[in-house]
């Protein structure tokens, strides 16, 4: 489940709030064993993603680096390769 995680920090255009949102709701996930809480874990499960997403990008927002910006494009065909060599697909579509 956590492998759906993925990085964000150092990339242009930087983070959306849609992507730590979706970051934190894996992570509560995991944490909880839940896909989806029941009814009496609702609020807590969602004030908990919540917390976890502003946290998240305070983090964010504070860390510094020298490195150059990551770019999307270029991380997301590096990681098709990977998966293609991992699993066999021989395909990087």
């Amino acid at each position: 489940m956590c492998r759906n995680i993925k990085t964000l920090f150092n990339f242009e255009p930087p983070a959306t709030e849609d992507e730590i949102h979706a970051a934190s709701l894996q992570f509560v996930r995991k944490l909880t064993g839940f896909n989806q809480p029941s009814k009496a874990n609702e609020q807590a499960f969602h004030l908990a993603v919540q917390e976890v997403a502003e946290t998240a990008r305070k983090l964010m927002d504070s860390l510094v680096t020298q490195a150059e910006p990551r770019n999307r494009e270029v991380e997301a065909e590096r990681a098709r390769a990977r998966n293609a060599k991992r699993f066999g697909t021989g395909s990087l579509e």
